[in-house]
């Protein structure tokens, strides 16, 4: 098994063939139906909140969502839901660090003649 320095994935807004993922609010939406998914379970009486297992964030200007790997030991199906997510919209994935400023973005992209 690979370990990480990082316990945390990044699930970036762009497809295995370079393109952007759309609804653009995408993680934001998502990160909203894991918010229940917290340390010491969902507070009474407060606002929604993030979980901090699982974050709405950009990474070299790509929206992308940050799992922490703790999601998988505290409810092993809500990580099964996002890994999945991902998977299902062929969205690019790294474990352990956010990927270098090398990746293309959907605005950067360049098809080679």
């Amino acid at each position: 098994m690979v370990s990480h320095s990082s316990k945390k994935v990044y699930i970036l807004g762009i497809t295995g063939t370079g393109r952007a993922f759309r609804p653009s609010d995408w993680a934001e939406r998502l990160a909203g139906v894991m918010s229940q998914f917290r340390p010491g379970g969902v507070p009474t009486g407060r606002h929604l909140a993030y979980s901090p297992w699982c974050v709405p964030s950009s990474v070299n200007n790509v929206r992308c969502v940050v799992v922490h790997e703790d999601l998988r030991a505290h409810n092993v199906m809500a990580w099964d839901f996002v890994m999945g997510f991902a998977k299902d919209n062929e969205l690019q994935v790294h474990h352990g660090a956010p990927p270098h400023s090398g990746h293309q973005s959907h605005h950067d992209h360049h098809p080679k003649h």
